[in-house]
């Protein structure tokens, strides 16, 4: 392999992504509006602010159609499809927005234009970033510390997270049982080829993914040490495995407990609760109002598709462990649970032809706001689950209890991120997400979440 220092991470491809997308497009609408006779749209001092309106949209919608999701961005089809609805929504929202937009031309075909050249011009962009951006040629390289029991697993949550995350060796930390690690591309190496290793290829990280009790011996620390002497920076597991996946890994924190949770200030700062509270609000007044505009749809809806009441409550545990009832659209037939709680599952049969759209368009939940304004839930928050399986998941799952730290959310990351599913596997890496939103909530990460829940919507992806 040859050696390349140059690779990029995650933040640096989505930074590179969002700079881009706005600076070919304004490139290429000033160079149309040079070359054709193009005056809607112009890029000079005096309408400074038609640029920057553009701009925003593009960057907001961009982000709600998942432009920048690394494994969908490595994938040029699917940049297709997500570039002409981006473009779509960003120019009809562009056109009808007052004072801060050009006037509509007279030459209505100049709108044409406008639309073909920011989609020619990101599509340009994001074909050039799959040809040379994603190219295994600036992959991260990477040499593991590890138990060869640990590694396949590791490498597998790491190299899933990142498409141009690559594992090139491992040091066992263990002992040598014969077990076979079939994920890499080069077999384990020994404490003396590490350094070699680092100058036959260029490494770009080196990950410790086992205890310091476990396998560190003082000659395998002196060789960590002269690669860190090297300049090769050298990271723990964990550490990794939450800025790969926005999760944090609790199958390995063990009793380590505040030295992985240092949770986010915001959990007690007063201005951000604060505004946490207008925030709820604010969406569940208008969460309610849109439910009011859609009542007469769900109403007919209900009683064709459901044959029932159209309403139902649940005990669900809270903030602290408080109980409380949490109201829903009834999405399920009559006496679903005759025979006990059980979770919802895929394609449950119990589940009406109505309201599985309900579940899919999340209209279901429309009701929760009602939750939000009595404060018991959020907005944003980890998804409340009922007492009797919360009794057997904090036996199961190590730290299960923490995730009622905080409110209860109408959506959360856990939402936005995880798969569907009901096994103890699923819930724990819904715990995962949960924990990484109580360590780093933010408003900033309350509107990314807002944001991915319009995707969530958008492409019927609710459950």
């Amino acid at each position: 392999m040859s050696k390349n220092n140059i690779h990029f991470d995650i933040s640096e491809r989505k930074i590179l992504l969002r700079i881009l997308d706005i600076v070919c497009v304004l490139v290429l609408l000033y160079l149309v509006g040079i070359v054709f006779d193009f005056d809607y749209f112009k890029i000079n001092s005096e309408h400074w602010m038609w640029s920057i309106v553009l701009a925003v949209y593009l960057t907001i919608f961009a982000t709600i159609f998942e432009l920048y999701n690394l494994q969908k961005a490595s994938k040029f089809d699917v940049v297709v499809k997500n570039v002409i609805i981006t473009s779509s929504v960003t120019v009809l929202f562009y056109l009808l927005t007052p004072f801060y937009t050009p006037m509509l031309p007279s030459n209505r075909l100049q709108i044409v234009y406008f639309f073909l050249a920011i989609n020619v011009a990101m599509l340009l962009w994001r074909y050039a970033y799959i040809v040379l951006v994603s190219a295994p040629r600036f992959n991260k390289r990477v040499l593991l510390i590890a138990n060869s029991q640990d590694v396949d697993a590791i490498v597998e949550s790491l190299q899933k997270s990142d498409p141009n995350y690559r594992v090139i060796g491992y040091f066992n930390t263990g002992r040598s049982d014969g077990t076979v690690v079939n994920n890499l591309e080069i077999d384990a190496i020994g404490i003396h080829d590490i350094a070699l290793l680092s100058e036959e290829t260029t490494i770009s990280e080196i990950v410790v993914g086992t205890p310091l009790s476990e396998g560190m011996t003082i000659e395998l620390n002196n060789q960590l040490i002269k690669l860190l002497e090297k300049g090769i920076p050298i990271r723990e597991y964990t550490q990794v495995y939450e800025e790969l996946t926005y999760r944090i890994p609790v199958q390995h924190v063990e009793k380590d407990f505040y030295r992985y949770f240092p949770f986010s200030r915001s959990n007690q700062n007063k201005l951000y609760l604060f505004f946490n509270r207008i925030l709820d609000l604010f969406l569940s007044i208008l969460g309610l109002l849109f439910g009011l505009v859609l009542s007469p749809f769900l109403i007919v809806g209900n009683s064709i598709g459901n044959r029932g009441p159209m309403f139902y409550s649940q005990t669900r545990v809270g903030k602290n462990g408080n109980h409380f009832k949490l109201y829903k659209l009834r999405s399920m037939i009559i006496n679903a649970e005759k025979h006990g709680a059980q979770f919802a599952k895929t394609k449950d049969i119990r589940v009406t032809k109505f309201g599985r759209f309900l579940r899919k368009s999340r209209f279901d939940e429309i009701p929760q706001f009602i939750n939000v304004i009595k404060g018991e839930m959020s907005v944003i928050g980890p998804r409340p689950e009922r007492p009797e399986f919360v009794e057997d998941l904090i036996e199961k799952i190590p730290f299960y209890e923490v995730r009622h730290l905080v409110k209860p959310g109408v959506t959360g990351w856990a939402q936005v991120n995880a798969k569907y599913g009901s096994s103890q596997e699923d819930s724990l890496e819904k715990l995962q997400y949960d924990l990484y939103y109580i360590k780093h909530r933010s408003l900033f990460l309350d509107i990314t979440i807002i944001i991915k829940t319009l995707s969530t919507i958008i492409f019927f992806r609710g459950q």
